[in-house]
């Protein structure tokens, strides 16, 4: 799946993902009153009025991107009906070209962690028939249960070829609490990043591995170092624009060549018609508003990496 990812990115000439991480306040209202008139002002008028949203970006940014994030609490707050509006969101996605990355930052020990798996990237046997769950490309994994947390992910990925995210150094503000405790000599996220190296090592696609990290634009300093020690992995950066990053702070975690990392922005982009520079849109216009600010992100990044 990484040798697909990295295609697009080189066709597309943009390493950039979008993130899907819809709230009912940034949806406009022609879209809510159109849900809510057919399904109720109830948890089935949210989801799918959040799944119209979604669809419409995604016909505006799939030629131009190549890749989105679901962010898998967004849909959950609303319940099982939240969850149906996710996997018809993944589904739209592929159908398509893009590639999905599930933003759904599990992790937990065992079977359970293999259900996890199973369940996002995987598939379970009923009766006769395998069947596959929700079906995203790769899954984003909180690896400080353990190795026994992420084996099982890794496993499924290999089976399926599909891959991993695995958060070494998050973006936001408190993640030093934990993730920047020294231990043997090492702050804790110097650790994690090692046994994503190993992991990576084991998993190769053609010139990046399968196993890839998460690592915050807000801490460029640490980008440049957790790029020297997962050479192998794609990096997954949050924490551009609304988060305070910029392109310039996005450098490091990029190899020499321009490419090793793929840069999130979530409400940036599909609330772009809210924020001042793109206003004119108006909310009518809300998708061709996002369109817009995919390309200005894209820009912005290729200017950095003097592409």
């Amino acid at each position: 799946m990484i040798n697909k990812l990295v295609t697009r990115i080189k066709d597309l000439n943009a390493p950039v993902v979008v993130g899907l991480d819809p709230k009912l306040s940034f949806i406009p209202d022609h879209i809510k009153a159109d849900a809510f008139a057919k399904h109720g002002e109830n948890l089935k008028g949210a989801s799918e009025a959040v799944f119209e949203f979604n669809r419409q970006i995604i016909d505006k940014i799939y030629d131009i991107v190549p890749a989105v994030k679901p962010q898998i609490a967004m849909y959950e707050q609303f319940g099982v009906e939240g969850m149906i509006a996710f996997k018809k969101t993944v589904d739209y996605a592929k159908d398509m070209g893009l590639i999905v990355i599930g933003d759904i930052k599990r992790g937990d020990i065992g079977s359970t962690s293999e259900a996890y798996a199973d369940g996002h990237i995987g598939s379970v046997l009923v009766g006769k028939s395998v069947c596959h769950g929700f079906d995203e490309d790769f899954v984003t994994v909180n690896p400080y249960l353990g190795s026994d947390g992420i084996e099982p992910f890794i496993q499924v990925a290999k089976v399926e070829k599909k891959g991993l995210f695995i958060l070494v150094k998050t973006s936001n503000p408190s993640s030093g609490e934990l993730q920047d405790k020294v231990s043997d000599g090492f702050p804790i996220y110097e650790h994690v990043a090692m046994m994503v190296d190993a992991w990576a090592s084991e998993h190769m696609g053609k010139e990046y591995s399968n196993i890839g990290a998460v690592c915050g634009a807000t801490y460029p300093e640490i980008g440049m170092r957790l790029r020297m020690l997962m050479p192998k992995s794609y990096i997954l950066v949050p924490g551009y624009g609304a988060q305070g990053a910029s392109a310039r702070d996005l450098l490091g975690f990029f190899n020499d060549d321009g490419y090793g990392a793929i840069v999130n922005s979530s409400r940036g982009i599909i609330a772009a018609y809210q924020q001042e520079n793109y206003e004119t849109f108006g909310e009518a216009d809300f998708a061709n508003a996002s369109r817009q600010a995919a390309i200005d992100m894209i820009q912005d990044i290729n200017w950095a990496l003097g592409h």
